[in-house]
């Protein structure tokens, strides 16, 4: 769930803000995460798997950076990071970011695309954030 509600601004303000998703008791998304790992050639390939990555250790990657902290959690509440930070789906995009960046091989992540809705998409790439 997201509550997308400032500690930092009045009640008015959060309305005008956030508008409909504006709620300090929360409200539900189901969020889909479609991350691109942009592999350059410049690492190292491995011979024998013929891959940089595993995909099986990107799983594993997965599941810790975003299903453990994530999945069916009340961001505002379960999440320590949302505690201080609005659970926008930007932040969303951000949280995601940090965790799979100290996991994987420097240089590996491209981008992390963020769907709240079909209209509602936010792509990160690391300190750019663009909308869709």
């Amino acid at each position: 769930a997201c509550i997308s509600h400032s500690k930092s601004l009045s009640d008015e303000e959060n309305l005008k803000l956030f508008g409909k998703c504006n709620n300090p008791n929360g409200h539900g998304h189901n969020y889909k995460a479609r991350l691109l790992i942009f592999l350059l050639f410049s690492l190292q390939i491995d011979p024998v798997s013929g891959m940089v990555i595993n995909l099986t250790d990107l799983k594993e990657y997965m599941q810790e950076a975003i299903m453990e902290p994530l999945d069916h959690k009340n961001l505002d509440k379960d999440v320590p990071y949302f505690a201080e930070v609005v659970s926008t789906t930007e932040n969303v995009a951000v949280f995601i970011w940090e965790n799979l960046k100290k996991l994987l091989p420097m240089g590996t992540l491209y981008k992390v695309k963020v769907y709240e809705t079909d209209q509602n998409i936010v792509v990160y790439k690391g300190e750019e954030t663009i909308s869709e």
